[in-house]
Formats: structure tokens, C-alpha cells, sequence
């Protein structure tokens, strides 16, 4: 079934795991993770006929290579692997599912056909997980592999990686979150792997920072120490003030904040944020002027005073007033006026004029950390008359922001030898098959083993590689270039650790996860469990971020996603809920959407507001107590609507189910056949076809758009009936059952 390569000896090795457990592949990039996918997904099949193979990965441009790669390697018809994307309408990408082999997908559009019960996973044999290290926190990956365990009748799960990170709990989190039962890691030095890669030197070019650079610096360094030391008087900061790192720095302003929104909002903590904010600015230009040159510096300090002249922050407005920042803007702009520039530019100029002698056709990559900086580069490249492509990901600024259709015409220009140099951001650094380079070139080094691994991994594919690391000497360069060697170092002594410890599959719960609060409770006062998959919630497709989604799908309520002009959940006919945090809350205050929200939601007989969060309500703007007191005395007084505070998504989650569980409780003695109240013919209307059976406020609207007026939907026939999206079979006959019925006075 396989065809087009020939399996390697770790790879075949690999595979043998893979066919067993749930795997994580940690390999080197080039050394073939997308061919293990190939080889497992046709074992599955031959395995399991008549399944199907999900892949996901985090970007559209990898996606593609991974339908490339298995329309090319498997036997399979081209229109049996299908790429879903955005672009894709949900009711198509439905129908493909049905017909498709192997679905090749980005996570979150999946997430929501899940969600919404457009898809199925329980026929998939095989979900393939690249760049398998974001399955942490709160990514699509996570929820995805847990309903596939949970719902497959034959899961298996093969996450790939070039590297899963360096600090041990977040690699148990990847393993956990994709239910890992085996680790299979392989480095260049690895025996089985040696026979089959090309030699990678790597140099590191160091170069010095010139004194009037330094000159720079030091203005930069005396404005950042000054606005810490002030801190530090204000009692929040301890010690040598210079060892402090940007983590720390945002730590610490994180913990300020959470004293002013617990009450604690005095002079000290406030003047405090506000000093951490000008140090963090300084702190990016002390390493734009080490790292990248004076150009990308310039930018970033115009930028500071066009906002300081827009904003009334008084972080941005009191940084580009003061003295030593002034001086360092002033310095730099003589700088530029008199020609200077970084030493890494000449070296770049020196290097890659170099390779051009010796190989007209020479493919060249440039990583550089700041999308900011790559047009500068680009400048440096047509200077000496090499050409080059940008190439970064898709957030407009400025310029420079490039569609995934541009991507890819892009990397495929760059494969066939049109362009010599690829100047790219970290959007280059995952997974992207780029075949034949000849040397790639670190502009700075990253802190990160999965950005260097990744980096490094770009060349030595076909042909002895090159990796040449430009740094400069006493500065963050360093620093930086010491701890990507220590992490990589670490990664691979904790994943060979890890390996001996990790749980088999049998300790997870029967379902593949972990049974929810709510169920566990329910299991111990021996009470059975709620058929939640009776139960239908209609949400506001703006909810979709808000995790309360994921918990109520992943509890088996079907949740139709749409677009609500009232409320963002409708439980039942009568049940209609306003869901805000605890800014959002405040926000709505201020900005005066809440009296047209509160309006709105009294069209329904029971609605709701709920305030999720944990944060002080009267805290979260500048913004007076009693006007938020005010707010929520008009909520329950003058439009007598309930409104509860909830501490997070899980318990809102709950207090959804438990008046949804209610709602669709058929014995409750509180029933009512209809509750919204007309204002206008159009709204009269609507309350009319909303009270036929199973139709409601939701479908209400795109019957009476259909058919036009009540009449004809009254007319209409079941077929025509089902014309309309969510009214099926059943739905269409009950209606026709109430309208075609003699009415019965007993």
C-alpha cells in the first residue's frame, strides 16, 4: 500500500511501537515523522477497512504537505484525502467527511464540527498530532484527543515533534493530553539514524558591539535601572535590580495587578505598574539594539512617540519624556545619518557573498526573531543583488502580513531554485518541507531547544548542511545561545526518564478520560447518570472561546452553534442567558450595551445574566461604584431578570446543565407552551411558527424567510419542511401532526 519511499531502519522501528500504543515521536526535523504518519495510517486502514485517518496540524501550509504526502505515498484516490479549512462551509465539510479516507485538518475549525456533532470520530483508527507540542493548556489539540479517546471505536494516537520542550512538566503534559503510552526519541548521533543523514556543521560568528552602540546601550540601561530602582523603594522589588529577566518582570506586574483588583489600589502599586511597563519597553530596545541594529531600534522608538502623542497612557507618554530615553533616540538617529550599522550586517553581507561565489544556485535560509527586522534584511540582500523572499505569518503589520495562498507560492518558488534566500520569522521554524538548503543562518540565537532544534533541523536533508549562528559577544546573544544548549541537553535527559515512567493505556478510565464533577458526584451518591446527549443548548457562535462549549460537548449535550441576536445561550424556549465575565460586565457598562441587552433578553419569560470570574467587579475600570451598583440593581429591579456570579467556566457549565436538565424535564409542573411577547407584526409573527412543535425562537426566523408568512408554512409539506437547516424528519412530521389535527376540547 505504500509506495514512492522506501522505510528507514528507525523508521520501521518506530512504526513497530506505533502499531501498539499511543506514541510520541520525537525526531530531529528531516529525519521523517510525516513518513511514520504515512506507514501507520496504511497499517490502520488495512488494520481497520472501512475506517478513516484524522491529521491535524496548526497551520494550513504544513496541512498541505501532509495531503501532498499522503496522496503521493498512499494508495488511495485523490478525492479520499481532503484538506477541511475555514474557507470550507461546515455543511460541506460534513458531507466530505462522509466520503473521505484520510481528512487532513487545522484543529480549530475541527473543533467546532465536533462541537456542533457535524462529524464523527468513532469510525477514525488513526489521529495523527503534528508539532505535537502545543497540546497544552487550553489548544484545540487537547480537547481533540480527549473526545477521540472517549468516542473511537479503535483510537489510536501518534503525536510528531521535533522537540516537545525542556522543562519536564510540560513534556508529562504533552504525554498526558495525548495520551502517550510510549516515548520513541532519536537524535542524529543514534546508531539506526546515522546511516541516513548528512553532516550539519555549525559555527557560531561572533561578533563585538561597537562603542557607539554601547553609547546607546548604556542611556537605554541607565533608564531602565532608574525605573526599577524606583520600584524597588516603593518596597515591591528586592535585590540587584539589573538580574531581573522579562519573565520575572511580568510576573511581578501580574501580582501588582492582582492586588489592585483585590482592593490594594494605592498610590505604590499603581505608580509600580505603571514603572514596569516603561522597563519592559526599555528592555525590548536594549535588545533591539544588541541583536538587530539600529534601524529596527529607530522604528520601534518612532513608534513609542507616535502613541505617547495618541495615548493618554502614562506609561508610553512619561518613557519618551524621559532624559536618558531622549538621549538614546538622539544617538541613534546620528548613528543611522552617519552610515553605522550592526556588525552582524557586514558579517551577514561577508557570509552570504561568499556562498553566492561559490554556488550561484545556493538556497539560503535567514531566521530572524523579529518580524520588524526582515525587511531590513531584505534591504541588506538586494544591496549586495542576492534574491529574496519574506516570508512570516499571517497577522497584518504593516506590510508585511502574508496570506497562507502567498505562503505557499512563496515556499514553492523557493523550492524550485527562482530565489536564493528566504528571509522568514519563527513561521518557518515548524515542520515545513523545504528540501535542499544549503545554510541556514540564526540572525540572533533563541532561548528555546524547540526553536533550535526546529531552526537547525531547516538543512542537511539531501546534502552536508550548514548552520551558522551570528552573536554578539557580551550581550543577551550570549545568555541566549548558552541556554538553547542546556535545554536541548535537558530535553533529551528528561524524555529518556520519562520513558521508563510512562502509564499504560489501561490506567485511563474506560471512556479515555476522566469523568466529569458533576458525574463522579452523581456515581457516588448512587444516583445514575444524566443522558446529557437528550439534552439541546443553541449558543452564540461568539462563545466558542469561552471553554463552556467544550465542557458542555464534551458531556454529550448537543450544542447547536449559531448566531444569536438575543442572549448567548438558549436552554429551552423560555430560558434565554446573557453570559459575561466580570470585565466584560464592566465593559458593558461603560460602553451602554447592557440596557439594549437587558431589553432584549425580557422578550423571553425566565432569562438570565450570568458574571463569571473571580476578579473584583468594582476594579476592572476607572469607573465609579455606584454607577456598577447602579447597573446591577437595574438588572434585577427595573427588568427583574436574575443574575448570578459564577467563579469559572466549569461552574457556569454546571448551572447551565442543571436549568437545561430542568427545562427539557417533560413532568415539570411549571410548563408553558409559549412565553415570548410580540411587540411588532414581525415579532408577532415569529412568536406564532416559534410555538409549532420543536421549532422555538431559533427556527422561527429561517421558516418564516423561507416560506414567506404563516400560511404557506402551514401548507407547506414535510419535504418542504425539511428545506429549511435543523428540521429533520421527525421535526417536520410532528409539525404537520399539530397543524393537520382535529382540535380536542377534553
Amino acid at each position: 500500500m505504500i509506495r514512492g519511499f522506501e522505510p528507514r531502519l528507525y523508521q520501521q522501528t518506530i512504526l513497530d511501537t506505533a502499531v501498539k500504543k499511543n506514541t510520541l515521536v520525537v525526531l530531529p526535523t528531516g529525519l521523517g515523522k510525516t513518513n511514520i504518519a504515512v506507514l501507520l495510517a496504511a497499517s490502520r486502514l488495512n488494520n481497520y477497512p472501512g475506517s478513516k485517518i484524522l491529521i491535524i496540524a496548526p497551520t494550513r501550509p504544513l496541512c498541505d504537505q501532509h495531503v501532498e504526502s499522503m496522496r503521493r505515498h498512499l494508495e488511495v484516490e485523490e478525492a479520499e484525502v481532503q484538506l477541511f479549512t475555514g474557507f470550507i462551509r461546515p455543511a460541506k465539510r460534513a458531507e466530505l467527511w462522509k466520503t473521505s479516507r484520510i481528512i487532513v485538518s487545522t484543529p480549530q475549525g475541527l473543533e467546532n464540527d465536533l462541537i456542533t456533532n457535524r462529524i464523527s470520530l468513532k469510525e477514525v483508527s488513526l489521529l495523527v498530532v503534528d508539532e505535537a507540542q502545543r497540546a497544552v493548556g487550553n489548544y484545540a489539540y487537547v480537547f481533540l484527543a480527549k473526545q477521540y479517546m472517549k468516542r473511537a471505536e479503535h483510537p489510536r494516537i501518534l503525536g510528531l515533534t521535533a522537540s516537545p520542550g525542556s522543562e519536564e512538566e510540560k513534556i508529562k503534559e504533552v504525554c498526558k493530553n495525548l495520551f502517550a503510552e510510549e516515548i520513541e526519541i532519536r537524535s542524529y548521533d543514534d546508531p539506526d539514524v546515522k546511516p541516513y543523514i548528512k553532516e550539519i556543521d555549525v559555527e557560531w560568528v561572533k561578533v563585538d558591539l561597537p562603542q557607539e552602540f554601547e553609547q546607546v546601550r548604556n542611556y537605554l540601561r541607565a533608564a531602565f535601572e532608574q525605573k526599577l530602582e524606583t520600584v524597588k523603594k516603593l518596597g515591591y522589588m528586592y535585590g540587584r535590580v539589573s538580574s531581573y529577566s522579562k519573565t520575572a518582570l511580568l510576573e511581578l506586574q501580574r501580582v501588582l495587578y492582582a492586588k489592585m483588583t483585590s482592593g490594594e489600589k494605592d498610590f505604590g502599586i499603581l505608580r509600580s505598574i505603571s514603572l514596569l511597563a516603561e522597563a519592559l519597553k526599555l528592555q525590548h530596545a536594549l535588545e533591539l539594539v544588541e541583536t538587530q541594529g539600529l534601524k529596527p531600534l529607530m522604528e520601534y522608538f518612532s513608534k513609542l512617540e507616535e502613541a505617547a502623542n495618541k495615548t493618554r497612557v502614562k506609561a508610553v507618554q512619561n518613557l519618551v519624556r524621559d532624559l536618558n530615553f531622549r538621549s538614546a533616540y538622539m544617538k541613534t538617529k546620528n548613528l543611522i545619518q552617519a552610515g553605522a550599522e550592526h556588525p552582524k550586517i557586514t558579517e551577514l553581507r561577508r557570509i552570504v557573498a561568499k556562498e553566492l561565489e561559490k554556488k550561484k544556485d545556493v538556497k539560503i535560509i535567514i531566521f530572524n526573531q523579529y518580524r520588524d527586522s526582515t525587511s531590513n534584511l531584505k534591504e541588506i540582500m538586494d544591496s549586495i543583488g542576492v534574491k529574496s523572499k519574506i516570508f512570516v505569518g499571517q497577522m497584518k503589520k504593516k506590510d508585511t502580513g502574508m496570506s497562507q495562498k502567498k505562503q505557499k507560492e512563496i515556499l514553492e518558488s523557493f523550492r524550485n531554485g527562482e530565489f536564493n534566500c528566504l528571509i522568514a520569522t519563527s513561521v518557518a521554524e515548524e515542520g515545513l518541507d523545504i528540501p535542499a538548503v544549503d545554510l541556514v543562518i540564526f540572525y540572533e540565537p533563541v532561548p528555546s531547544a524547540i526553536r533550535t532544534v526546529q531552526r537547525r533541523g531547516r538543512t542537511g536533508r539531501q546534502e552536508k548542511g550548514r548552520v551558522i549562528v551570528l552573536v554578539t559577544k557580551k550581550t543577551r546573544d550570549e545568555a541566549n545561545l548558552w541556554v538553547s544548549v542546556h535545554k536541548e541537553k535537558r530535553m533529551y535527559r528528561i524524555i529518556h526518564s520519562l520513558k521508563r515512567g510512562l502509564s499504560p493505556l489501561a490506567e485511563v478510565t474506560p471512556e479515555g478520560t476522566e469523568k466529569s464533577e458533576e458525574q463522579t458526584k452523581l456515581a457516588e451518591q448512587g444516583k445514575s447518570e444524566w443522558d446529557y446527549s437528550s439534552l439541546t443548548v443553541f449558543a452564540d457562535h461568539r462563545e466558542k472561546g469561552s471553554g463552556i462549549i467544550k465542557e458542555l460537548s464534551d458531556l454529550g449535550v448537543k450544542v447547536e452553534l449559531t448566531k444569536l441576536d438575543i442572549a448567548d445561550y438558549l436552554l429551552s424556549e423560555r430560558v434565554a442567558v446573557e453570559h459575561k465575565t466580570v470585565k466584560d460586565f464592566v465593559d458593558s457598562i461603560i460602553d451602554g450595551r447592557l440596557l439594549s441587552q437587558l431589553s432584549a433578553l425580557r422578550k423571553y419569560e425566565r432569562p438570565l445574566v450570568i458574571i463569571e470570574g473571580e476578579e473584583d467587579i468594582y476594579f476592572q475600570r476607572k469607573i465609579h461604584p455606584n454607577a456598577i451598583r447602579g447597573a446591577l440593581a437595574t438588572t434585577i429591579i427595573s427588568y427583574g431578570i436574575p443574575l448570578i456570579q459564577t467563579k469559572n467556566h466549569k461552574e457556569t457549565t454546571g448551572l447551565l446543565l442543571m436549568i437545561a436538565r430542568r427545562e427539557a424535564d417533560p413532568t415539570r409542573k411549571d410548563a408553558v407552551f409559549h412565553t415570548f411577547k410580540p411587540l411588532t407584526d414581525k415579532e408577532l409573527q415569529e412568536y406564532i411558527i416559534s410555538a409549532f412543535p420543536g421549532v422555538g425562537s431559533i427556527l422561527a426566523k429561517p421558516l418564516l424567510k423561507k416560506f414567506g408568512t404563516i400560511r404557506n408554512i402551514v401548507n407547506a409539506g414535510e419535504e418542504e419542511l425539511k428545506q429549511v437547516e435543523l428540521i429533520g424528519d421527525k421535526k417536520a412530521k410532528r409539525i404537520k401532526e399539530v397543524v393537520e389535527k382535529d382540535y380536542n376540547e377534553n
